[in-house]
């Protein structure tokens, strides 16, 4: 322990996933650091919530995370967790195009007997191999139309980007928004070069069998846990006892000799690190006064309105087997929903016997106009969308409805550009740091992996 830890005094401003990971691993690695999480809401964890209602688990926003990174299960096994993987419906995706759902394909030639694309659609993205290179930064739409052509931009990247971001992937930058993408493009020149090498490689890991699939999940199995995803905030919340203080909004930042001056709706607070962990348009009223410069840059960043819609109904009142994922909705089909989840078909202990559980995202930048729905009309058009779509009868067993008028942040071209003026804006203020899901990814693994290179970086200046 350094000597320069005793007696420093930390504050975490959001108590969701980032700085509740941050705080735990800044208790974990220094015993004597003074560490105080702020939370204006009266329970942690931000966006993640699970409540069990009449029998079935609804998760109020995310509900998993994908197994592929290491900090997120070292975390979990930090915590005594035993993640619950999800089972092989996971593995297996709908899209909903031209009436009816399609099976995504899982091999090229499943691809080509697919008819998600017509052959024209089939025979561009073949002239793939032979598309320029693009900029630095653009479009997620101009690079898949430089790349793949129009007809795979409408049919499948764009209600990817919805599922993700509920995003509008004619102003999301592919850099910032998908930057492995990107990267392939600029690492091979082409993405079937890239398919091909990485399929050859995999090959000579795993065997011919595992190299044929071309996977439509991303990397990884989507994990959770037995009783939902708050038990991860749930048990990092307990882990720091008295150290987080719910219900306390702060209302105004100060620095006095090195120090942050922090008045909340309770008491005031000394700190000589000073983390910001809350959404971009929270942080940005928090530093409006302390740093205009850092609050017009943050107000930049925009959330759409995303709106959750879990039903529980009977198993024989669906027609659909819901043996899979779930479904997303390509725009052109000109449905009033994003997509849906078959929660209970990916996990256990989601639903009872003999029902199931339907979680459906409704809104998102391409659908601004269902942000000033009641949560019974954004429920009567998920209700008539799912009976058309999966064939539902009757009325459902359980409905709730979950309702964020900011919900994600969007990485629009120039977010990239945006991030380094803030980081050197922010650099004119030792001790100040930034961090959340608005910045280098919006997933919980993204999160959590920046969690722990920001807690090196802390304790790396306070060495």
């Amino acid at each position: 322990m350094s000597q320069k830890i005793l007696g420093k005094k930390v504050v975490i401003v959001g108590a969701g996933i980032s700085g509740l990971t941050l705080a735990h691993l800044l208790s974990e690695r220094f015993a004597d650091l003074d560490i105080t999480v702020l939370e204006s809401e009266s329970r942690p964890g931000g966006k993640i919530g699970s409540k069990r209602i009449n029998g079935f688990l609804c998760e109020q926003g995310p509900g998993g995370f994908l197994d592929n990174k290491p900090k997120t299960l070292e975390l979990c096994a930090s915590l005594g967790l035993s993640p619950l993987r999800s089972n092989e419906n996971a593995k297996k995706r709908f899209l909903y195009s031209k009436g009816k759902l399609n099976v995504l394909p899982d091999s090229p030639p499943a691809f080509l007997k697919s008819h998600i694309l017509s052959w024209r659609g089939k025979l561009r993205i073949a002239r793939e191999l032979f598309a320029p290179k693009g900029p630095a930064d653009e479009t997620v739409a101009e690079f898949i139309r430089r790349r793949l052509g129009d007809e795979a931009l409408e049919q499948l990247i764009d209600p990817m980007v919805s599922g993700v971001y509920a995003g509008d992937p004619r102003t999301m930058s592919i850099t910032s928004a998908f930057p492995r993408i990107k990267e392939l493009e600029q690492e091979y020149g082409s993405l079937i070069k890239a398919l091909v090498k990485i399929r050859r490689q995999r090959k000579r890991e795993q065997g011919r069998e595992a190299a044929s699939k071309v996977n439509t999940a991303p990397g990884g199995t989507l994990t959770s846990f037995r009783d939902g995803i708050q038990t991860l905030t749930d048990k990092l919340a307990a882990t720091l006892g008295e150290r987080l203080r719910t219900g306390e909004a702060v209302q105004g930042i100060t620095k006095m000799n090195r120090r942050y001056q922090i008045v909340s709706s309770q008491t005031s607070y000394e700190a000589d690190v000073l983390v910001i962990a809350t959404p971009a348009y929270v942080a940005k009223q928090l530093l409006s006064d302390f740093d205009q410069a850092i609050a017009s840059l943050l107000a930049e960043i925009p959330y759409p309105h995303v709106s959750v819609v879990c039903l529980g109904y009977q198993k024989s009142n669906v027609q659909h087997t819901l043996d899979g994922f779930g479904f997303l909705i390509p725009h052109k089909e000109n449905r009033r929903i994003l997509g849906t989840l078959w929660d209970s078909s990916i996990f256990e202990n989601r639903a009872a016997e003999n029902t199931v559980l339907l979680r459906t995202m409704i809104g998102g930048a391409q659908f601004p106009e269902l942000a000033e729905l009641s949560p019974d009309q954004l429920q009567d058009i998920v209700l008539a969308e799912l009976k058309l779509i999966l064939g539902l009868k009757g009325d459902p067993e359980m409905a709730q409805v979950y309702q964020w008028p900011k919900a994600i942040p969007q990485y629009l071209v120039g977010h990239g550009a945006k991030l380094n003026a803030i980081n050197e804006r922010v650099s004119v203020h030792p001790g100040l740091y930034l961090t959340g899901n608005a910045y280098r990814g919006i997933g919980m693994n993204d999160c959590i992996a920046n969690a722990f290179q920001l807690a090196e970086d802390i304790g790396n200046s306070m060495a």
